[in-house]
């Protein structure tokens, strides 16, 4: 053994480790994180807060991608879509794995405690452990409803970025977090729809493996709906404008349209398709509430 790191080529060590973090669904997790932040304010977000904190956020939530690599190294290992991730193929240990997700845990704590607020560096912890430890080491295995369930701790981002400016919860970053809620279960659903003999292979209970893909077609269906309802709710409580309503009713609309058309199955390829829409959904309906923030602020 070469190192403990167990890197079979030195080139590659410090992209291992990037891949651990799952940097895709960091920056996603961070843009809602940001509107979270500029929404809590109507003045500027102070600089140290908006730099340090994002970053804080995000080495915490890097921490808890590196310990999901751990858990499911044995799962990725026999899944075509994660086979060739780090831990799958043996380029970094466990222990080095581990290591370096408490690191990235604790270096994220020590600057949002540091530069926001005990209760946002608090709230991120326990964003960190729920994804972590309860759904990663717990729900995904024990349960057909682990992204249902495993939804809260996804939805924590706007949440975080709204407590480390403020200092408090209120009603609407809550509101934030149930639209990510019900947007998590159609988003990934419709890709286990599409991944389904790997799930299945793996050993993994998602639901069109335990019920079928006619139920799961049709829950996706019935959470689009109810992602569309509550969508609307930042006008209804004047937390956004026109604009905002515009965009969600045209980009949920479209979703609509995508869950429609996998429940029929009238396109080939409709599942990863509706799991890539739902992916650019969820960023325009965030970046549409923040334009629309800043719009009212000028009127």
């Amino acid at each position: 053994m070469a190192t403990l790191i167990g890197a079979r080529h030195g080139q590659a060590i410090w992209r291992d480790y990037l891949e651990l973090t799952k940097p895709k669904v960091v920056v996603l997790m961070l843009i809602t994180s940001l509107v979270g932040m500029f929404l809590a304010t109507r003045a500027g977000v102070p600089w140290t807060v908006l730099v340090f904190g994002n970053l804080g956020i995000a080495l915490c939530a890097g921490g808890a991608a590196a310990v999901n690599h751990v858990v499911d190294r044995r799962i990725d290992a026999v899944m075509a879509r994660t086979h060739k991730r780090p831990m799958a193929e043996g380029r970094v240990s466990p222990l080095a794995a581990l290591a370096f997700a408490l690191f990235l845990a604790v270096a994220g704590l020590a600057l949002l405690l540091a530069f926001t607020n005990a209760l946002a560096a608090w709230l991120t912890l326990a964003s960190l452990l729920g994804y972590a430890v309860i759904y990663t080491g717990f729900l995904k295995r024990a349960t057909p409803q682990n992204i249902v369930i495993g939804g809260l701790a996804g939805g924590a981002p706007p949440l975080l970025g709204w407590v480390a400016v403020t200092g408090h919860v209120s009603a609407e970053p809550l509101l934030l977090v149930l639209i990510i809620f019900a947007w998590t279960p159609p988003h990934f659903w419709a890709l286990a729809i599409h991944r389904k003999e790997e799930y299945a292979k793996a050993n993994i209970p998602m639901l069109p493996v335990t019920h079928g893909e006619h139920y799961t077609k049709v829950h996706i269906l019935l959470y689009t709906f109810a992602l569309l309802a509550v969508s609307l709710m930042p006008y209804v409580i004047h937390m956004s404008g026109l604009l905002y309503l515009a965009c969600a009713l045209v980009l949920g609309g479209r979703f609509l349209q995508w869950a429609w058309v996998l429940y029929r199955g009238a396109r080939p390829h409709a599942a990863i398709n509706t799991f890539k829409y739902s992916i650019g959904y969820l960023f325009l309906l965030f970046i549409a509430l923040l334009v629309d923030h800043y719009l009212l602020l000028n009127l």
